[in-house]
């Protein structure tokens, strides 16, 4: 599949697709070998692979064994319960109806912009959570559920002191509209949508290495939906949102290739394990 977005995909984030959909249910384990493979078969050159090796272990997630002239990753219990918590949004996202009680969650929080780094890691973490900003320093999102979620995020940034939050339902002062634009880019989610469907339907591999390429690629795309799309209920869409069908398509299509992609990786790792 070829991809929509204005940048091409990380060696690290390319990785982090494969030890999801290939290492981590096999033991969370793999040669070196094979992941250098696999990621020349999607572009990457090998030192730029193990480069991404070496930081996806310098941020404690994974390790490594020898094995005589060859290297076994293993994930740490660190990057398993990443990779399982990943696994189980993407999979999981826009998969069922929602219902909703009309309450918001909403969160209020202050991070100078000299500290960037705190910022961006609020932002992404906030953004995986399904929250959006309509405005600086406020959060929002449809769904009290989350309340648990956001406390461990809050405190695991060590933010207690900045932070308030709360929840309720709306009241009839401005436009909710303009809130969801101003908190959300929903028109270019939903053009991101119909462009993805479109190229699902197009999608033809039938080589074993194609099918395997095929797959990353298509795992790699729909992982970003989760971070674009807050998966608002009903009530607050006023047409047929078109995230059900691109969920429907992406399921279809990686439970098509799954079997010969898996078996490529199969193979793969077995090529590499006999220069051990």
């Amino acid at each position: 599949m070829a991809n929509d977005q204005d940048t091409t995909p990380s060696a690290p984030s390319i990785l982090l697709t494969l030890l999801g959909e290939f290492v981590l249910p096999r033991e969370g384990e793999a040669w070196t070998g094979t992941l250098v493979t696999a990621l020349g078969a999607l572009g990457v050159e090998p030192k730029a692979a193990r480069q991404a090796l070496a930081r996806t272990a310098a941020d404690g997630l994974l390790t490594s064994t020898k094995h005589g002239r060859t290297v076994r990753q293993h994930l740490t219990p660190k990057g398993t319960d990443l990779l399982r918590e990943g696994a189980d949004r993407i999979y999981g996202f826009m998969r069922r109806p929602r219902t909703w009680d009309g309450r918001w969650l909403v969160l209020s929080v202050a991070v100078p912009e000299t500290q960037r780094t705190l910022r961006h890691r609020l932002r992404t973490k906030l953004t995986w959570l399904g929250l959006g900003s309509p405005s600086p320093g406020l959060w929002i999102v449809p769904d009290a559920a989350k309340e648990a979620d956001l406390r461990s995020i809050v405190a695991e940034l060590g933010l207690e002191d900045r932070a308030y939050a709360w929840t309720g339902t709306a009241v009839s002062l401005g436009d909710p509209v303009k809130v969801l634009k101003d908190a959300w880019n929903l028109d270019d989610v939903e053009k991101r949508y119909l462009a993805f469907v479109d190229r699902v339907d197009a999608a033809s591999a039938k080589a074993p290495r194609d099918v395997f390429v095929h797959q990353v690629r298509l795992i790699q795309e729909w992982r970003r939906f989760p971070f674009l799309d807050p998966d608002l209920p009903a009530e607050l869409l006023d047409h047929d949102w078109p995230g059900p069908r691109a969920a429907a398509a992406f399921h279809d299509r990686r439970n098509r290739w799954h079997r010969r992609a898996q078996e490529e990786w199969d193979r793969m790792e077995a090529e590499a394990g006999a220069r051990s």
